[in-house]
């Protein structure tokens, strides 16, 4: 069982997501690559949320691949291309990850190597 490290000696979570998260030993760790929102006949959505959904798609994907679902994500880095996709991304990113919220990093970039993408998500999760 992961633990939630958030101490109350320092400023709280601007969002949804823990300071740190504990893996214990003998635990197995997935790391993925970033993944983009795009779909399997390769449409692309125009919007951040969809985008973001289909992050988190994929990366439910290849968890499974490793027996694992979202309850088992660590931490999270998500990278947008502009600030006006932040509060699209946490509401996606919201309906995916439970209890405790797992480490997280937003970045704001200037892009990706196709323009359409504004969202690209890659994770660490663990299990016993």
């Amino acid at each position: 069982m992961t633990r939630s490290l958030t101490p109350t000696n320092i400023r709280p979570p601007f969002a949804r997501y823990s300071h740190g998260i504990e893996v214990p030993a003998g635990h197995r760790i997935v790391v993925t690559s970033g993944q983009l929102g795009i779909k399997a006949d390769d449409t692309i959505p125009p919007d951040v949320e969809s985008q973001t959904r289909l992050c988190f798609d994929n990366i439910k994907a290849i968890l499974a691949d490793a027996e694992m679902d979202l309850s088992h994500l660590v931490r999270i880095n998500a990278y947008v291309t502009a600030r006006e996709h932040m509060q699209g991304y946490m509401k996606a990113r919201d309906e995916f990850t439970s209890d405790p919220a797992p480490a997280s990093t937003l970045m704001i970039i200037s892009g990706f190597t196709r323009e359409e993408f504004v969202v690209e998500v890659e994770v660490i999760a663990a299990k016993v």
